[in-house]
């Protein structure tokens, strides 16, 4: 039906363009407000896990109920901070989007800003670091746009202590932080994970290299984006903004520190000897200065060649006082000193070439050479840069396979932004890639598909309709043929005074196709006529007279006037 309404809008807007175009009237047009473009209806329901097998934690938010009962709002204070900011505090609804919202979908939305904020919930059961892959998806989308702040999650990691959600603030131990984060002009996609070293127990977060692509417009279009992580087995990652990758690469390679410390590392005790020379060329010490060498020589000489500008006013200064400056009310003598007026320019300078004593410009002395050195030449006991000697390392150790990361029983968002209103949606954390983008197809495509409809302009719906229905070529064409036809018409149909003009041309050539005078023959004209007539009547009754007789000649003619009238006369003499 909307498709039907815009065909027949069109229609109409044609045929009344057409039903106004006259040839003696102006065509005035009305502009009038596009009314705003109706919301296109793409089918949503919540999704469903058809695996749960394969998966750990599944969330879309749709239900305010479930969601209440199954994340937990911390309540906890951070450490070494000022009192009014020290507790997490910050909002959390579950609501509809600010815009382009699928019907029945919901979101999860940090309402506050400029305030610490965390929620969490527990895994349907922890995920171990083993010989599956680990696949975190969600989506994010900054309403408000980011001017200062984070839109990660963190996957919690299970400790020998039970895990409190209630006190879950930004020392709460973590596996893997991952999503988007953006300050000024710095905007990052956040991949960290938490190495335990294997000799002491010690945990060290490994951060990810950045990604290849701009994240510029990704955090500040304001729209729905999908974050998905897939970390595999043989220690290699990928990381995919809306179904694209944009970041892949190895565990051991691409993380800074390295997961591995090096083998071998510099002795801390080693010193570089006294007689180490590490310079690679010295001055040559058999070189002397020549004779003629002169250090004193100035850089710049007097120019002796220049002489005075016509016009210099000597007696003028380049600064006067200003005349119109008044000593401040406020001004005490004992204090501040005799007062004086501030210096201007001098006005009368300012057509001037300059005031003041002259003096000639300095020029390049061209016998200026500067201190003489030594030319340099290669150090015989050059032994190259010291450094200092390896040694095995005692911290030393070799980790290959960091995928076997610290066991995951929770996700949870700790934020602090300076934007209200983010919403995160649709998070899933499964073992089955397949899994990740069925759930991706029910909610993430289908939002921006709506988007893409809704942003479609009147021609680009109907393009896609006659994709589907190619009948409505037809329509299109009855559609613009006929005020085609309808403006061709009322273009070409002669005016009154047309048609007048018209019929006198074809009145004044009947009158030439006959013997009538027209009236714009004058009348020497017409006297010339009548003596060419008088002359061969008189030359046809001198040849009958002599016996001849008259024969006429038809000739090509090359004028409107009939054959009879182009006929040529010729005397025949008779046998």
């Amino acid at each position: 039906m909307r498709i039907l309404s815009i065909i027949l809008g069109l229609l109409l807007a044609l045929s009344s363009t057409s039903a106004n175009t006259d040839d003696d009237e102006a065509v005035v047009e009305t502009v009038q407000d596009e009314p705003p473009k109706p919301s296109v209806d793409i089918p949503y329901q919540s999704p469903v896990v058809q695996e749960k097998g394969n998966v750990y934690f599944a969330e879309h938010f749709d239900d305010a109920a479930k969601v209440e009962k199954r994340w937990v709002r911390s309540e906890a204070k951070k450490e070494d901070i000022s009192e009014d900011l020290v507790k997490y505090e910050g909002e959390w609804k579950v609501e509809k989007p600010l815009k382009d919202g699928l019907v029945g979908d919901q979101g999860l939305v940090l309402k506050t800003h400029a305030k610490h904020a965390a929620i969490a919930s527990l895994l349907s059961r922890p995920f171990v670091f083993q010989d599956k892959p680990l696949i975190v998806q969600y989506e994010v989308t900054l309403q408000d746009g980011q001017q200062c702040g984070g839109a990660y999650l963190k996957l919690l990691s299970k400790t020998s202590q039970q895990l409190n959600l209630k006190q879950f603030h930004d020392k709460t131990p973590y596996t893997i932080m991952f999503g988007p984060d953006k300050c000024g002009g710095d905007y990052k996609l956040h991949f960290i994970f938490n190495h335990r070293n294997p000799l002491n127990g010690s945990i060290e977060e490994k951060h990810c290299k950045k990604p290849d692509v701009r994240l510029e417009d990704v955090i500040n279009d304001k729209n729905p984006h999908l974050y998905t992580l897939i970390l595999k087995p043989d220690n290699t990652f990928e990381i995919l903004i809306d179904n694209k990758v944009v970041n892949s690469g190895s565990l051991l390679d691409d993380f800074t520190p390295a997961v591995n410390p090096p083998a071998e590392i510099e002795d801390p005790d080693d010193k570089k000897p006294e007689d180490w020379d590490e310079r690679e060329k010295i001055p040559d010490p058999t070189a002397t200065k020549p004779d003629d060498w002169d250090e004193e020589a100035p850089a710049q000489i007097v120019d002796e060649t220049a002489t005075k500008p016509q016009g210099w006013l000597d007696d003028e200064q380049p600064h006067i006082p200003d005349p119109d400056a008044k000593k401040p009310a406020d001004w005490d003598t004992d204090m501040d000193g005799e007062w004086e007026p501030p210096l201007i320019d001098n006005p009368a300078c300012a057509s001037a070439p300059g005031c003041g004593t002259w003096e000639p410009p300095l020029v390049s002395n061209p016998l200026f050479k500067g201190k003489w050195k030594a030319p340099l030449i290669d150090n015989p006991n050059y032994k190259g840069k010291w450094r200092p000697k390896l040694i095995p390392n005692p911290d030393f150790f070799e980790d290959k396979t960091p995928f076997k990361m610290t066991t995951v029983e929770a996700v949870g968002f700790e934020l602090w932004s300076m934007s209200r209103d983010i919403l995160f949606d649709n998070i899933i954390i499964t073992e089955d890639i397949s899994v990740a983008r069925q759930w991706s197809a029910d909610t993430f495509e289908k939002k921006r598909q709506k988007i893409a409809k809704d942003s479609e302009s009147v021609i680009d719906q109907l393009a896609s309709l006659t994709v589907e229905y190619p009948i409505l070529w037809g329509v299109y064409i009855l559609a613009l043929g006929i005020p085609v036809v309808l403006i061709l018409y009322c273009c070409c149909k002669p005016s009154s005074t047309a048609r007048k003009e018209k019929e006198e041309l074809q009145r004044q050539a009947e009158k030439k196709k006959t013997d009538e005078l027209t009236e714009d023959v004058g009348e020497e004209n017409e006297e010339a006529i009548n003596a060419e007539e008088q002359e061969e009547d008189r030359e046809e009754e001198e040849a009958e007279e002599e016996g001849e007789e008259v024969v006429e000649d038809e000739v090509p003619s090359t004028s409107e006037k009939p054959p009879e009238e182009n006929a040529r006369k010729r005397k025949v003499r008779k046998e």
